[in-house]
């Protein structure tokens, strides 16, 4: 900041009755100096702190709710992936006599008789004599063109 002190052969500080008047810089000072100069307010820099502040604020938690939404999609995107791979890996254990195509819609069986997993195109509703008894369901799957499985509804082919 610059100081307001006298300086220079021309400046000089006046006495008002027994005060001492320090020289003013006019080229320093915030505001107006002289009688006829123009007319100001005392800026409310508090007020325009806080009106920043309180603006700032409220976009980046615009921005970090937006984010934060991202960040759902993605962990259901991931979520998915994982459940993809755990199913394919339960297909790849899973014992079946038969050739797999793309597209095409299976279920995964868990056979109680020979405690294995089993891999059938046939689904609970599908016997004419009824389900096997040893055979529970675990999902109904589909092979996709990437090679993984995906898990969907029972009420699809």
């Amino acid at each position: 900041m610059t100081s307001n002190r006298a300086k220079g052969r021309h400046s000089y500080d006046a006495t008002v009755g027994n005060s001492l008047v320090e020289f003013i810089n006019r080229s320093a000072t915030p505001y107006p100096v002289d009688v006829g100069g123009p007319s100001f307010e005392p800026v409310p820099v508090q007020s325009q702190k806080d009106l920043m502040v309180n603006a700032a604020r409220m976009y980046a938690r615009q921005e970090y709710d937006r984010i934060m939404e991202l960040v759902a999609v993605l962990q259901r995107q991931a979520a998915d992936i994982a459940h993809r791979l755990d199913i394919t890996d339960q297909v790849r254990q899973a014992k079946y006599d038969f050739k797999l195509y793309h597209g095409q819609y299976y279920w995964l069986v868990w056979d109680n008789k020979h405690q294995i997993t089993r891999l059938c195109h046939i689904g609970p509703t599908d016997w004419n004599t009824g389900k096997p008894d040893e055979y529970d369901y675990i999902a109904h799957i589909q092979w996709l063109g990437d090679n993984t499985f995906r898990e969907v509804d029972s009420d699809q082919p």
